[in-house]
């Protein structure tokens, strides 16, 4: 196995089998910033298995998708997924940035 595959396998299992959240299935895929946000803040706050609060596991998880799927995302989705930042700050009542 290549040195980038490897890379690969590592970010897909973080995002498949984190030990911070139990993610629903095709949740990054999803067109609509809110549902991803809600759906991550569901499951941030349903882990008892996360190391920090609620709201920094769903948006840690958030951040690392983006960063991780990178050159591979849309313009779209990207946008989707920026859009779920700000849609996760206000779900947990938290200032937008």
């Amino acid at each position: 196995m290549s040195k980038k595959s490897k890379k690969k396998k590592w970010s897909q299992d973080v995002t498949e089998k984190s030990d911070a959240l139990d993610l629903e299935e095709g949740v990054f895929k999803l067109d609509n910033p809110a549902k991803i946000a809600h759906s991550l803040k569901r499951s941030a706050e349903a882990s008892d298995r996360r190391k920090s609060s609620p709201f920094r596991s769903a948006m840690s998880m958030l951040t690392f998708y983006i960063n991780r799927a990178g050159a591979g995302l849309s313009k779209q989705q990207k946008h989707v997924l920026e859009e779920a930042k700000v849609e996760l700050r206000k779900d947990f009542g938290r200032q937008p940035k």
